[in-house]
């Protein structure tokens, strides 16, 4: 009996001298929450740009989500709204300073009065491009172009699509 007590005691003891050690979890959600953000970039005291959104995530790379949507305008050196671009949702990745819009993305610009809509666009601020791989609308005063691929200035003032299919009017002089 005396045996078994202190075998019995002995696992106990075992058994309290070598806790579960755990793994830390590391957080990946984000470090801040904005609401209802409204923001403008500003280059030698005139707005270059004015973006708004719903909700932002800020994360420790440097990374932004937007999950309700942006909307931005974008203006001219002289103050005028040149065009403007929203979408269900966005991102924005710090590395690569590049943004990702998703869902009903519109671009459109005030000027010519063309409108841009696909399912999934890029911008690359630093080179003012925006692009695509993805199918793609554009609605002019007088046609309407379909096409699959695009790369184009951010205002939309000049593009290429890359595989374009459909009817374009044009008027001889």
């Amino acid at each position: 009996m005396r045996y078994l007590s202190i075998v019995f005691i002995a696992t106990l003891l075992i058994a309290c001298d070598q806790p579960e050690a755990k793994e830390p979890v590391e957080y990946k959600g984000p470090l801040r929450e904005v609401e209802n953000m409204e923001m403008f970039y500003t280059e030698n005291d005139r707005i270059k740009v004015k973006m708004q959104a719903a909700v932002v995530y800020e994360f420790l790379n440097g990374d932004r989500e937007f999950p309700k949507g942006i909307y931005l305008e974008f203006y001219t050196e002289e103050g005028t709204l040149e065009s403007t671009l929203k979408a269900n949702n966005a991102y924005f990745f710090k590395e690569q300073n590049q943004w990702r819009g998703r869902g009903k993305v519109e671009v459109k610009n005030i000027a010519k009065n063309e409108q841009l809509n696909t399912e999934e666009l890029f911008w690359k601020p630093a080179d003012q491009k925006i692009f695509t791989e993805q199918f793609v609308t554009i609605k002019q005063q007088e046609d309407v172009i379909y096409g699959t691929g695009l790369d184009a200035k951010q205002d939309l003032s000049d593009y290429v699509i890359t595989k374009p299919y459909g009817e374009v009017g044009f008027q001889e002089n």
